[in-house]
């Protein structure tokens, strides 16, 4: 039977018999594109049933990892990667992707595939000998073609497989490549691929403009281990993150400088984040927070200035911007600092995301200071979260903040264990 080309939502991939401008499933505009699928009738199954294994009969097996060299990847991804997984590295164009591709290869050693959809090996090899890789058991293969690429992978049995990128890699009868079909089919392969010849397979992928994965959800369900780098192509630090794991957790950020011979680690980076920080300002606080098995001090900043339209503008970068709102009032309500005809802009410096509530009572401290025109002292961190009430509720990993505080010089702290209330807190400061 002919094959049926429905229409699939890129982001959550519902299926529609006609284009529609807006998904209705999870309302994302402009993200319905036509796809293929199989019109192949269902017929009545004909299999015998398979055959089970009880729980306490199945072996257990330890998950082979290789350390891929650099202490910063091998953080993120537990220890090292695992032999036979897929892994989705994603981030925005020029942001590092590549580059820390190759410097994961150089690391390994060993075998190694590069499938080069989207450039050259020429335009490769020129930025691999810019970062000083030796390219030493690396092997280009320019192809999109992924039954191709496959072949080759059974051929040559490297130790490593990467393709740049996905959104290049041509299934036949898989749909349009970079379209949700051809995407969901072309990773299907490479599924089945890096687990049938045991081959670590590193795939790189884009974003969209709102920040997301580019392609269908089930990209992301298809792989192993999903890696974003965030950071901008304007500033020096790049942070790992993994938003799934199959093999380990996914609380451990990775940071990066980039420098003139590409990613470089940062082994410190509380006193890299707070480097450049001047002396007690206005409208500026340290917190501490934790990321994974590690606290990390970061400079949170505020500023208001007088609204010059009607509604005040309320912006975070760094920060959830939801949270941000929900501050403000409280602020408004028990903290005596009056927002209502003033725009308002949050930043956490060094382009750290954070992610946890301990930073609230930094953000509210560095927005009451700003407002009122009162710094505050540099050798002060603060952290803590905030109830709609006003209350100060405690945070996880108490004491590991404090030290980190104090190991870098800060004789002050605001926390819960010192104050019960916003404006109790605000009240110290």
């Amino acid at each position: 039977m002919p094959l049926a080309i429905p229409y699939v939502c890129a982001k959550c991939d519902a299926q529609y018999p006609k284009w529609v401008g807006r998904c209705s499933e999870c309302g994302g505009w402009g993200t319905v594109a036509e796809g293929r699928i199989s019109g192949q009738e269902t017929q009545k199954s004909r299999a015998t049933p398979g055959k089970t294994v009880a729980f306490d009969q199945v072996a257990g097996v330890d998950a082979k990892r290789s350390p891929t060299g650099i202490g910063e990847v091998d953080r993120v991804l537990g220890g090292g990667v695992v032999r036979g997984s897929l892994i989705l590295l994603a981030g925005e164009p020029g942001i590092g992707k590549s580059t820390l591709v190759l410097q994961i290869a150089e690391k390994l050693g060993g075998p190694i595939l590069y499938v080069a959809g989207e450039e050259s090996p020429s335009q490769i090899k020129l930025r691999a000998e810019r970062l000083g890789v030796s390219g030493s058991g690396l092997k280009f293969l320019p192809e999109t073609d992924i039954d191709t690429v496959a072949a080759t992978v059974a051929a040559e049995r490297p130790t490593l497989t990467v393709v740049d990128s996905i959104q290049t890699m041509r299934v036949p009868d898989g749909g349009e490549p970079g379209g949700p079909g051809g995407i969901r089919a072309a990773t299907s392969r490479l599924a089945e691929l890096a687990k049938r010849e045991g081959t670590t397979t590193l795939v790189i992928g884009q974003v969209t403009k709102d920040g997301g994965i580019a392609g269908p959800k089930t990209l992301e369900h298809l792989v192993d281990v999903v890696l974003t780098i965030e950071g901008d192509e304007h500033r020096a630090f790049r942070i790992l993150r993994s938003a799934k794991n199959r093999f380990g957790g996914t609380d451990e950020v990775g940071v990066f400088r980039m420098g003139p011979s590409g990613l470089e680690e940062v082994i410190n980076p509380s006193e890299a984040f707070l480097a450049e920080r001047s002396g007690s300002a206005v409208g500026s606080v340290v917190t501490a927070t934790v990321q994974g098995s590690r606290p990390i001090l970061v400079e949170v900043q505020a500023l208001t200035s007088r609204a010059a339209f009607g509604t005040p503008v309320r912006r975070a970068n760094g920060f959830d911007g939801n949270r941000l709102l929900m501050l403000s009032a409280v602020l408004e309500k028990h903290g005596g600092v009056s927002l209502g005809n003033l725009d308002l802009y949050v930043n956490v410096v060094g382009g750290l995301t954070i992610d946890e509530p301990a930073a609230d009572l930094a953000v509210a401290a560095a927005i009451s200071s700003t407002a009122k025109g009162v710094p505050i002292d540099r050798a002060t961190v603060v952290f803590g979260e905030i109830g709609l009430g006003g209350e100060i509720r405690s945070v996880p990993h108490l004491d590991r903040r404090l030290a980190e505080a104090t190991k870098l010089g800060f004789s002050r702290s605001v926390t819960p264990a010192s104050a019960k209330s916003v404006a109790e807190a605000l009240a110290i400061l």
